[in-house]
């Protein structure tokens, strides 16, 4: 547990999740990952985005879940669907097409300029650890009109350099989107357990925007990687409130549940 979990009535997960809820829309279609995104996105629907359209890889459209998937190609996600679509429709209709307003992702890693790795850890010919690959992610973010990603902060997740680079943030030197035709504007927003970032409007070096409540200065530099930097004007992020922890917990009862081993 962490200091934050001591303090406050709610666990700093449950503040990443809501936090990361707040940021969709209502009306927003939203192209959504498994993991942490999803768990936000459904918050989002569950709660204050009751219209929000989601959309998973697997071809599921306006998707409407009970519980958490486990992978896209859940069952779940279909049963509670409007409709399903082949993969290459979706890919090429829906998110090449520039109907995907936003892209919830998660990853292994990030840098500073928001490139994303879930290939592998260490070197490229000897790697450390594999990991599951892009998936849709590099698509998911050339093409949507936006990318919100949502992950724990730790030195070993925020890192000055992503040892492969899945998908594409802002580049190596953050000029890796300039002059380069697309639909979407990349990353706009990361969310942690510790605070909200978003890229600088010129560099696109992230900057830490807000603070979670119960985090300081000194926790977020000591889990970032990199010298990382704190806009001029800090805010504090809204706690969450009874009701969005109430459906959350929920949520996650029920999947538990659904997917425990009887």
């Amino acid at each position: 547990m962490s200091r934050v979990d001591k303090c406050l009535d709610y666990t700093s997960a449950e503040m990443m999740t809501v936090t990361a809820a707040r940021a969709l829309e209502n009306g927003m279609t939203c192209f959504v990952g498994i993991g942490l995104p999803s768990e936000a996105a459904n918050l989002a629907r569950l709660t204050h985005a009751p219209d929000v359209v989601l959309i998973y890889e697997s071809g599921t459209l306006q998707t409407k879940p009970d519980v958490l998937p486990l992978s896209i190609g859940d069952g779940e996600l279909a049963e509670t669907a409007l409709t399903t679509v082949s993969v290459p429709e979706m890919f090429r209709y829906w998110l090449q097409g520039g109907k995907i307003d936003v892209g919830f992702l998660g990853t292994a890693q990030i840098d500073r300029y928001c490139n994303l790795n879930t290939t592998l850890i260490g070197d490229y010919r000897e790697p450390k650890v594999r990991l599951p690959g892009g998936g849709g992610a590099p698509e998911i973010a050339t093409n949507a009109g936006e990318v919100f990603i949502t992950l724990k902060h730790s030195k070993r997740a925020f890192v000055d350099r992503v040892d492969f680079v899945t998908t594409l943030g802002f580049g190596r030197d953050g000029k890796g989107r300039d002059g380069v035709p697309n639909i979407g504007k990349g990353p706009t927003r990361v969310i942690t357990d510790l605070c909200v970032m978003k890229p600088d409007p010129e560099t696109k070096e992230l900057v830490v925007v807000s603070l979670h409540p119960g985090v300081s200065r000194e926790d977020v530099i000591e889990a970032t990687g990199w010298e990382i930097r704190f806009a001029e004007t800090l805010e504090s992020t809204p706690e969450p409130s009874a009701n969005e922890l109430e459906i959350l917990r929920e949520l996650k009862a029920r999947t538990e549940r659904a997917h425990s081993v009887q």
